[in-house]
């Protein structure tokens, strides 16, 4: 009996970290943009699409080091033990992604972020953290988990957005709002600083929506003043770009992953 086997893929992995109330399925456009000359590993990140909630007795200490532990579970199937990798982030997806690129700076290859919401990056008094401070302290305070999810949603969209969407995707939101405030709980509790970014000395871009809240529109400016090796764009649309607009954010993306200049869009 004849047998051939088959020939290991040749293509540079990047893996692709989605925001928070999303999951992997945000990056198909892009997954299939990216096929012919990539392997693109597309992940659930925990209480997201199908990856599990955090375990109830880990959830009080959830931090951003669990979220990598959870994201490198999932792509050891996928990558050979050691094997590099590109590293695209979104928003919450975008935080993980730094602390991915810290923690295993020997394999990442480069890293691409949109408006990764790293506000433990910035001062305490710092006017984008203040500001996400408010709202994190408006969806604590919130009567219902409901409410919580109108006032995430709106933040990061525009006042009413989340009571113009239709019922069932309502219904989505409200039940990933307990995931989102561990989200925010790791995030803010990351001991990370400008300085640390400052020693990632890999490829990097660092994107922004035009409309986005200045509160991520600063950060983004901030990390990208830090990276040593980041170049800086500026697209059409708000935080939710990726999605919202990615005819535009897409091809940065591609073109960055290439080798080649990106413009803004």
């Amino acid at each position: 009996m004849n047998t051939q086997a088959t020939p290991p893929d040749a293509r540079p992995a990047v893996v692709l970290l989605h925001s928070s109330m999303s999951s992997r399925a945000q990056w198909s456009e892009l997954v299939a943009q990216l096929a012919a000359s990539f392997r693109c590993i597309a992940v659930d990140l925990l209480g997201y699409g199908a990856s599990p909630f955090p375990a109830d007795s880990g959830a009080a200490a959830f931090t951003l080091a669990h979220e990598v532990d959870a994201v490198n579970a999932a792509i050891a199937a996928r990558l050979a033990p050691g094997q590099p990798f590109h590293l695209v982030g979104h928003s919450y997806g975008g935080a993980t992604a730094l602390r991915m690129a810290r923690q295993m700076r020997g394999r990442v290859l480069s890293l691409a972020v949109f408006e990764p919401v790293a506000f433990h990056l910035l001062a305490p008094d710092d006017a984008a953290r203040l500001d996400i401070e408010g709202v994190v302290a408006a969806i604590d305070a919130a009567a219902t988990p409901r409410d919580a999810a109108r006032i995430f949603i709106d933040y990061w969209n525009r006042p009413g957005v989340f009571d113009a969407l239709g019922g069932a995707q309502q219904e989505r939101f409200t039940a990933q709002i307990a995931k989102v405030r561990l989200d925010f709980q790791a995030l803010l509790g990351e001991a990370a600083t400008l300085d640390d970014m400052a020693r990632l000395d890999l490829p990097a871009l660092v994107m922004s929506g035009q409309n986005s809240p200045a509160s991520t529109r600063r950060l983004a400016e901030r990390l990208a003043a830090a990276l040593p090796n980041a170049a800086a764009v500026q697209t059409k649309g708000g935080h939710m770009a990726p999605i919202s607009h990615s005819q535009a954010v897409n091809p940065l993306i591609a073109a960055f992953l290439a080798g080649a200049a990106v413009v803004n869009a």
